[in-house]
């Protein structure tokens, strides 16, 4: 199977901008009672026997099982049927609520995540219909589960052998969109080491640095909007809580933000088309992300927003037919990809590769990216030759037959 996510934005009318509000509000109220019933049950066992509080205690009966996915969904049904608010939502809107609450839960004990937390009003920000009728989408207009044709701004064409699993309904600042989850029923193989080889090193100077040598700065989006968005936010400061004034500043800040969003990812697509237009093999450092951005440079790391390049990169090497690999990236900059001598930790402030062992000098960051390109040619199974100035090439390595 082969799935395929297209994002579009929705033109509905105000009826259907009414029936939306009020699908998010109630999906929103199911997921805090789910989440309640969760974490009742969750501290009726987390003191000991001789040992309870002596204020106040969660009592319920050792028999009770844990909540589950599929007990809720039973305590939804009842619920839907004293309740007509709830009734008039889609029933599988519902339960894509309670799973969501469920895989909050699978991800704090499996990724160590935090518990999950309560939705205030207008946090619940998306729908999910996850069972589509017959020909779902036409005429740029997509249908509904108990709300009907939505027109949508249709700005590629939607394949038509594609089968439309699912459709998200976001609810952003500047409108709302609709992410059509398709799918084939087709197998795609995997792609094979081949072509050119490229070494990526990111950095904060410049955003990244290509075996090649080539050197591209990093655009500063946040920081750039960073006066704008102050001016901005002491407007808010300035409003009375709550009011319609403080409400279209609070959504002038919501805009700002969006736009930068939008700018570094457009920006980030164009330079992951960049690079693999030459290249049929891409290596890049396996960095630990979550460190970067809790250190003293953690607000211009997330400025740059690595994690997103990388996976858009990954994205776009598959969609172009590029071999993607991360190696590690522990000491790149402190080896010299000429002859894989250790010279040592450099300062931040010596931009130079000077190799006292043969004399290679180059730029730091390219130097890095070269040792990225290395260590991936190595992983692939590819034995590596320089070509001169810096240029490297990865030769397969022969298997021999054994002789029998």
């Amino acid at each position: 199977m082969f799935h395929l996510t297209y994002e579009f934005k929705l033109k509905p009318t105000v009826a259907q901008v009414i029936i939306f509000e009020d699908w998010l509000e109630q999906c929103r109220r199911v997921y805090n009672w789910a989440l309640a019933e969760r974490k009742d049950w969750f501290k009726s066992r987390s003191c000991e026997i001789n040992a309870c509080s002596i204020r106040a205690e969660y009592i319920i009966p050792a028999s009770a099982p844990r909540p589950t996915y599929a007990s809720q969904c039973k305590g939804l049904t009842q619920a839907r049927a004293t309740i007509p608010a709830l009734k008039a939502v889609q029933v599988h809107v519902l339960q894509q609520t309670l799973k969501r609450l469920e895989r909050a839960f699978v991800n704090m004990w499996e990724q160590k995540h935090g518990f999950p937390r309560f939705k205030k009003v207008g946090k619940m920000r998306s729908l999910v219909f996850p069972q589509m009728g017959v020909e779902p989408i036409k005429n740029s207009a997509v249908k509904l589960p108990k709300i009907g044709w939505v027109q949508f701004r249709q700005s590629r064409e939607v394949p038509s052998e594609a089968i439309l699993k699912q459709v998200r309904v976001v609810k952003r600042v500047s409108g709302w969109y609709a992410m059509l989850a398709l799918q084939w029923d087709v197998s795609i193989p995997d792609i094979i080491p081949h072509g050119n080889p490229v070494g990526l090193d990111v950095g904060l100077t410049n955003f990244i640095a290509t075996s090649d040598g080539l050197l591209i700065k990093r655009p500063k989006f946040f920081i750039d909007a960073e006066r704008k968005l102050k001016l901005l936010q002491q407007s808010v400061s300035r409003k009375r809580l709550g009011s319609n004034n403080w409400k279209k500043a609070q959504k002038k800040v919501a805009l700002l933000h969006e736009y930068v969003a939008n700018c570094r990812k457009d920006w980030h697509r164009k330079l992951s088309h960049k690079i693999c237009n030459d290249a049929g093999m891409v290596f890049v450092e396996n960095l630990n992300l979550v460190g970067l951005s809790r250190g003293i440079l953690g607000k211009h790391c997330l400025d740059a927003g690595f994690g997103q390049f990388f996976n858009i990169l990954e994205q776009t090497c598959f969609k172009r037919g590029a071999y993607f690999q991360k190696v590690d990236a522990r000491k790149t900059s402190q080896i010299c990809p000429n002859c894989g001598t250790e010279t040592g930790k450099k300062d931040l402030s010596e931009r130079t590769h000077s190799c006292s062992s043969c004399g290679y000098i180059t730029d730091r960051d390219v130097a890095s990216a070269q040792v990225v390109l290395i260590r991936g040619l190595a992983a692939v199974g590819h034995t590596v030759k320089m070509l001169g100035e810096g240029k490297f090439i990865g030769i397969p390595v022969k298997q021999e037959s054994p002789g029998f």
